[in-house]
């Protein structure tokens, strides 16, 4: 993906085509998502269709972070805190 993206093409909109295509005419394979570099890239090729995707440690961190669930978790925390005083 990102080395399509780094020569001006889309690499996502090429797994897309491909999912199309293998889907279309039901051709037994699977489609494996590399060069990934963002949450975007995977958002988009999972959207697609793609069966595999090698995902970096860094971007897979980035997945299971995110600020509304940080603030929910140390919400829960503080509460569960709270209930125990009592």
């Amino acid at each position: 993906i990102g080395r399509l993206d780094d020569i001006g093409e889309d690499g996502c909109k090429l797994v897309e085509d491909m999912v199309k295509v293998f889907r279309t005419y039901n051709l037994p394979t699977q489609i494996i998502a590399a060069s990934i570099r963002s949450r975007a890239h995977v958002d988009r090729v999972m959207l697609a269709g793609a069966d595999i995707a090698t995902i970096p440690t860094k971007v897979l961190k980035e997945l299971v972070h995110h600020e509304l669930t940080d603030k929910g978790l140390a919400k829960f925390m503080e509460d569960y805190q709270n209930s125990l005083q009592k």
